[in-house]
Formats: C-alpha cells, sequence, structure tokens
C-alpha cells in the first residue's frame, strides 16, 4: 500500500464502512451522504474562505478592468493597484487556489472508495477495529442500485452544478456600450461555467457506477446551503462587513 492510500484512502474507506454499519438501516446511500457531509465540515474554513474571494473578485470586476485598462501600459503600477485593491477587500489571491490544490486528492480519494466500496474484494482494507460487514448491499432506499448507473441522478448532479455557479454570478445592469475584448472574454467564460460545465458534469456521470452521482449531489446541496448562508449575511462581500458598493484603490 502506498502513502497515498495510507493516508486518504484507507481512512475514508473504513469511516464509510464504519457508518455503512452503524447509521440506521444500513444503507450505503445513506452511509455515503454521510461521509460527503463530515468532509464538507472538515473543509468549511476552507470553503468559506474560498466562497468569499469568488464573490468579492465578482463583485469588484468593473474597478480590476478599469485598473487593467487604465493602466495596460504600465505593468508594475496596474500590479500594485491590483494588490491594494485585494488587501482592501481582504482577499489572498491564493486561498481559492490552496481549496482546489487540497481538493484535488480529496476528491479522487472519494471517486476511489465510492468506486470500490460496494466490492467484496475491498474490505480487505478494513482496519482490524472496524466490523467487517460481509457484503455490502448497494441498493439506496431500496430502489437505485449504486452499483449500476442512473442517468436521473447525473441529471440532477448537473442541474445542481448550474445552481452552484448561479449563485456566484454577481447582478449587474445591462451594458449600455460596446464590450471590450476583457468584457467579451468575461462574459464567454461566464456563460461557458454556467451551461458547458453542467452539461459536462451529466456527460461524466451518465455511465459511470451512481455511487459517483450520489456523492456529487449530496456534495452539491451541501456546497449550495453552504454558499446561501455564507452570502447571505452580507451579498456584497460574503459577511466581512465592509460594503463593495463603491470599491476604491489608491491612485486611480
Amino acid at each position: 500500500m502506498n502513502i497515498f492510500d495510507a493516508l486518504l484512502y484507507q481512512p475514508f474507506f473504513n469511516i464509510l464502512i464504519l457508518f455503512y454499519e452503524y447509521l440506521p438501516g444500513r444503507d450505503f446511500g445513506v452511509a455515503i451522504i454521510a461521509l460527503t457531509v463530515l468532509i464538507r465540515f472538515l473543509l468549511y474554513p476552507l470553503v468559506a474562505e474560498s466562497i468569499r474571494v469568488q464573490k468579492v473578485n465578482a463583485v469588484i470586476q468593473p474597478k480590476i478592468k478599469e485598473i487593467q485598462e487604465k493602466y495596460k501600459d504600465n505593468k508594475e503600477k496596474q500590479a500594485m493597484l491590483m494588490m491594494e485593491l485585494w488587501k482592501e477587500h481582504k482577499i489572498n489571491p491564493l486561498s481559492t487556489l490552496l481549496f482546489l490544490l487540497i481538493q484535488i486528492p480529496i476528491l479522487w480519494t472519494l471517486y476511489r472508495v465510492f468506486w470500490d466500496g460496494f466490492k467484496n474484494e475491498s474490505l480487505a482494507n478494513l482496519y482490524p477495529f472496524v466490523p467487517n460487514p460481509g457484503t455490502v448491499n448497494p441498493v439506496f432506499l431500496g430502489v437505485i442500485n449504486l452499483s449500476e448507473a442512473r442517468p436521473e441522478l447525473a441529471v440532477a448532479a448537473g442541474i445542481l452544478q448550474f445552481i452552484q455557479v448561479k449563485m456566484m454570478i454577481p447582478k449587474t445592469a445591462p451594458a449600455t456600450g460596446p464590450k471590450s475584448q476583457s468584457e467579451q472574454f468575461a462574459a464567454m467564460m461566464q456563460t461557458q461555467s454556467l451551461y458547458v460545465f453542467p452539461l459536462i458534469t451529466i456527460l461524466i456521470f451518465w455511465g459511470l457506477p451512481s455511487a459517483l452521482g450520489l456523492y456529487w449531489v449530496a456534495t452539491s446541496v451541501f456546497s449550495i446551503v453552504q454558499q446561501y448562508l455564507i452570502l447571505k449575511k452580507d451579498p456584497a462581500d460574503g459577511g466581512k462587513g465592509k460594503s463593495l458598493s463603491a470599491p476604491a484603490a489608491s491612485g486611480i
């Protein structure tokens, strides 16, 4: 067993089996949801900061574009003003990247755990103190066989992905004049995030075991609730107590 499996795969797998054994109903789907919620709670500080940074960055985009256009021939001045703007709104540009870097190995491990969880040979990875269930029933709520593909879960995952992205897009007044190249590029990326990513999500989970689709649905629902609660504190800045209605950066 490699270090990656010892540090991530085996602990997650054992927690999943513990949930399966001890939660009412001995339902593998319920165990998947419980493990998903546990991990989201553990990652909550990083999630909250990542959501706040994304929302604030979206709100101050007009000021960022103003800096980029006004000082397009002075990269040093542009960088200095951008740093001041981020500092003013308590943004660490690396926080979102850090969350992604931490999330990637966790996501990959969970995919493996949920893919292998209902296979009897995987039970060899149990710790000595974890009871061996002998076999794992992959049926969720007595209806959905999580070892088989279920297109309805794939569609649900795509719809929830759409809602997540939609929540992070700031409401702005329609532009009255022609858009600059940067504005056109930003609009294109926003459209891709809103419509293309959910479609890709549906295609990915369409033919995979529905255990993976259930995980994605569970984590998306939890993420939407987290986003709502975090952004509800202050729609402008994620609850940090600073209004972004008139952002400013010195030297502009």
